[in-house]
């Protein structure tokens, strides 16, 4: 320490000496007044600009690479699944201290995670990126988990879309995402295979993974026998439009908390919130129905009352996942982070949580913590609902 305190006191003097001389001291003020300014700058560009740089960031400028369909036997190797129940180390069987996993659940859960894949050098994610792969198990230990004491888990590896494939209307974006999609819905048959033919359904996913999760409603429970087995979809983080896409998915808007059968589906922003990154795209696509979606409202259950267009305090939270500095723990705290529903249907959650500031997307779009922030109101909804659906 006396080293490091008369090294830390030579440089303090000789700075001084520096700007005893006034050439040399306007100089240094000049400096630190042009970073000062440059930091400023850069925080205005973003907040402005957010959007601009990311897309020329993250939107990949390869073209796109047409693969082979990926057939639903292969899902019968453990290797294509990162949560299953019988594999070793499952990441979606984590939960918090004072939570338990249930050891023979009488649900199972079909959970397609969100964009892990951030690279630009191609459009889809190659099924070995290890990367990738690291994330996904990250957040199944965030998002999945909270269905642990309700449900068996299955979440497929799948050749999910780059991030950037939701930056632009390229048409190699939506070549990658009905390449990630196939890959999805060859994963649920062999889902379906395993489960057998009357187990009761949770049906869940995030950002991409609830964007896949839409078009597996319309495609296989819409209209279908299978429709009467769901207890309830988590289209989690992904806006579904109720006029646009609603309809065509089979199942109505979750109406109560104890109902069953229905949809769930939710995006979180701190305020002042800023949802243009998400609206942009949005409103120039056309829904699930053929019918535009720009304008249309947005399907806003409260995750804290499991209810649609509601408004919770904090003190109705059961608890916010919170993860430490590293990512490997997390603790669990009540009480902190309210919710409402609001304009086209966005969940707000109040000033921005300080806990989460470094993963915020522009806008205060807290997507990234869609599922941890309601944490536990999420587990007890699909407990809820599952004990509704078996009620006689």
């Amino acid at each position: 320490m006396p080293r490091r305190t008369t090294a830390i006191s030579a440089w303090r003097d000789h700075i001084l000496a520096l700007l005893e001389c006034p050439l040399v001291a306007r100089k240094f003020l000049y400096l630190v007044a042009f970073l000062i300014a440059m930091t400023i700058a850069a925080a205005f560009a973003y907040r402005l600009f957010g959007a601009q740089l990311m897309r020329a960031a993250l939107v990949p400028s390869a073209a796109f690479e047409a693969l082979p369909g990926m057939d639903s036997g292969k899902y019968r190797s453990s290797k294509m699944w990162i949560a299953r129940p019988d594999i070793p180390g499952n990441p979606a069987q984590w939960a918090p201290p004072g939570y338990a996993t249930a050891a023979k659940p009488s649900a199972a859960l079909f959970f397609i995670h969100p964009t892990s894949y951030l690279e630009r050098v191609r459009w889809n994610a190659p099924l070995d990126d290890a990367t990738a792969n690291d994330r996904a198990a990250l957040f199944l230990r965030g998002q999945a988990s909270a269905f642990n004491d309700s449900a068996a888990i299955w979440a497929p590896r799948y050749r999910q879309a780059t991030f950037g494939a939701f930056l632009t209307n390229e048409a190699a974006a939506q070549q990658a995402l009905d390449l990630a999609y196939g890959d999805v819905a060859a994963a649920f048959d062999a889902f379906l295979r395993d489960i057998g033919p009357d187990r009761p359904i949770i049906l869940a996913g995030h950002s991409q993974g609830a964007l896949h999760l839409t078009r597996l409603l319309r495609d296989r429970v819409a209209g279908k026998p299978l429709a009467r087995r769901i207890v309830a979809a988590y289209v989690v983080g992904w806006p579904v439009s109720r006029t646009a896409d609603l309809p065509a998915l089979g199942l109505p808007e979750c109406r109560g908390a104890d109902r069953t059968g229905c949809i769930l589906s939710w995006q979180s922003f701190a305020e002042p919130a800023d949802p243009s990154l998400i609206l942009d795209t949005f409103d120039a696509s056309t829904g699930l129905t053929g019918a535009g979606r720009a304008g249309t409202a947005l399907v806003c259950t409260n995750p804290i009352t499991g209810t649609p267009d509601a408004e919770a305090p904090a003190s109705a939270n059961l608890g916010t996942l919170y993860p430490s500095a590293d990512l490997k723990t997390a603790t669990i705290g009540a009480a902190r982070v309210p919710a409402r529903c609001s304009g086209r249907g966005f969940v707000l959650i109040g000033p921005p949580p300080t806990e989460f500031g470094q993963y915020v997307l522009p806008g205060n779009n807290y997507h990234v913590f869609d599922y941890s922030l309601f944490w536990a109101n999420v587990r007890a909804d699909a407990a809820r609902r599952v004990a509704a659906f078996r009620a006689p």
